[in-house]
């Protein structure tokens, strides 16, 4: 699986975070002061990359946290129907099908380059 284990305190709005094994982008960060009987804790609001579901993470800002390699790549659209548009990699020149919510079909065709998000087996235009 790509990703890398860090700690809390390292992360930062804009950048990724795993959470409930779900590659994140964080949109709000906040740190807790030390109580008598603890450690500081850090506050993680995140969206999901790919599903845009919110979701928040409370741990010790020295505990390790999973973050995700989400790779950007530039693509070239072959074909555009029915929701879906095949897609080859520019890299790889490997082939695939995208499914693609109505506001961001419109305006694609045939040979129009776009970039996406990649991570495993999932991907998102950006």
């Amino acid at each position: 699986m790509p990703r890398q284990q860090t700690e809390v305190r390292e992360l930062d709005e804009g950048s990724y975070v795993m959470i409930e094994k779900t590659p994140c982008k964080i949109t709000a960060y906040s740190t807790a002061k030390p109580g008598k009987h603890g450690s500081a804790k850090a506050r993680v609001d995140a969206n999901g990359v790919f599903d845009d579901q919110k979701r928040s993470l409370s741990q010790p800002v020295d505990a390790k946290v999973w973050v995700p390699i989400i790779n950007r790549k530039q693509g070239q659209v072959i074909d555009v129907r029915d929701g879906e548009i095949q897609v080859m990699d520019l890299e790889t020149y490997d082939n695939f099908v995208m499914r693609v919510g109505g506001d961001k079909l419109d305006g694609l065709s045939a040979d129009d380059e776009i970039e996406f998000l990649e991570y495993e087996s999932q991907r998102k235009i950006i």
